[in-house]
């Protein structure tokens, strides 16, 4: 009876493994091989492996969601799939499809921060593609300040110029002003204000100051000055940086830098247009980049004696 059992049970067990063999070889193969009809199917940032399985079974591209993730897993390909448009047919097989979502996609999503400078840009965009950043930094630099922040999905086969015509079309819907002075101004305040709450407050300095004629003395538009492909934004400056004989010198040159620093975000747009009304004519930032305001420089060297032990 004992060997009868035994007999059953490795009798199943060829016949599950022969099962899942079978079912295995089926779930691998294309869902209508004789079908080539291209379809776009995008994959949003951030979207899960086991979601996008779920998602080309229901879009009739793949057989099983089970065996797509399994195959994932077992390549380790779970944190290689890329986010985009990808050109995919019910003739294509599993291992064909998950190749195309790793290598082949007709483009891609990128996402430029507040507060980057074009060369920061270009160094992404070379990341992602095959654009040269010397000719993106040439073709851009005349557009610093315009090539609005924001999460793009852009083309594989976009030039330079296609995107910075989507960058700067987006900026002009979506800011709250085309005033090139103000648009400096809200490079500046992106750059030195690193809290929602200081952003007015530091473009209150900042109209406070070119109102009486006071130089800016903004170290960000020092930084932009020396910044390097190794640190575009030094953080300790030297007392000769601050001598640097450039209009970009705020320590030097009273009024605004000649061109923007870097690419604001909507809330420095915002502060930039609509200041808070106060006298505060001075700030300096502490350790954990939260800025503390003066009217005079008697206030101003009693908070840079506390906040900059």
């Amino acid at each position: 009876m004992l060997k009868k059992l035994f007999f059953l049970g490795f009798l199943s067990l060829i016949v599950f493994i022969a099962g899942a063999y079978l079912f295995w070889q089926w779930a691998i193969k294309p869902v209508d091989p004789k079908n080539q009809t291209p379809q776009v199917f995008v994959v949003p940032q951030g979207q899960s492996a086991r979601i996008i399985g779920k998602r080309l079974q229901t879009e009739g591209l793949i057989k099983n969601q089970l065996v797509f993730n399994l195959l994932v897993d077992q390549q380790s390909l779970s944190n290689q799939l890329q986010a985009g448009d990808f050109r995919l047919s019910p003739s294509m097989d599993l291992t064909t499809i998950i190749d195309s979502l790793t290598h082949g996609s007709l483009d891609y999503w990128i996402t430029f921060p507040e507060g980057l400078r074009v060369e920061e840009y270009a160094e992404r965009l070379a990341a992602k593609s095959d654009l040269d950043p010397q000719a993106f930094i040439l073709a851009a630099k005349p557009f610093e300040g315009r090539l609005f922040p924001d999460t793009y999905l852009i083309p594989q086969t976009a030039s330079a110029q296609d995107i910075i015509a989507l960058l700067t079309e987006t900026f002009t819907q979506k800011s709250p002003t085309q005033d090139k002075n103000l648009i400096i101004l809200a490079s500046l305040i992106e750059r030195e204000a690193k809290h929602d709450q200081d952003r007015p407050l530091v473009s209150s300095v900042l109209h406070n100051r070119l109102k009486v004629g006071m130089a800016l003395q903004v170290d960000a538009t020092v930084q932009y000055l020396v910044g390097n492909p190794n640190n575009w934004w030094k953080k300790d400056l030297t007392k000769q940086d601050l001598t640097v004989n450039s209009p970009y010198n705020t320590y030097l040159h009273p009024g605004l830098p000649p061109q923007p620093i870097a690419n604001p975000g909507l809330a420095a747009l915002q502060a930039a247009v609509n200041p808070a009304s106060t006298n505060y004519l001075y700030y300096v930032s502490d350790s954990s980049g939260y800025n503390h305001y003066a009217e005079d420089l008697t206030g101003h060297q009693a908070n840079i004696a506390q906040y900059l032990k």
